[in-house]
Order: C-alpha cells, then structure tokens, then sequence
C-alpha cells in the first residue's frame, strides 16, 4: 500500500510553505470531518494548516472545493 499524503484546512500562502516541507499532496480536504477521517490510511502522512494533529473531527461534513 502507497503511502498518501493528506492536508488539511489550507486557505492560504501556509500551503506553499506546506509543499515545501513535504512534498505536493495527494489529497486536500478543506476541514477535518469525519470523512476526511474516513479517507485516512493508517500508513497516511495529515499535514494540518491549523491545530492538534489529535483534534477531533468535525460532525459536519465540508462542501467539496467548488471550481469556477
């Protein structure tokens, strides 16, 4: 199994920043919710812009990215 690499909650230049330290990737979540969770191998990198890498998840799912 390939190890995947996860972020979440980037909005911002922290992203760069994000890319930088480890690699670009493979999967961007826009919150931690429970589907997010769900998507997460255990051998699976979470790089988080924001908080704990033990919070708990949201209830709520996140809309998906919207594109224009």
């Amino acid at each position: 199994m390939r190890r995947c690499t996860h972020f979440v909650g980037f909005r911002g230049e922290e992203y760069h920043s994000a890319v930088r330290a480890f690699g670009p990737p493979d999967f961007i979540h826009r919150g931690w919710d429970r589907r997010a969770q769900r998507e997460i191998a255990d051998c699976d990198l979470v790089v988080f812009a924001k908080g704990a890498a033990d919070q708990e998840p949201r209830n709520r799912s996140y809309d998906d990215i919207r594109e224009v």
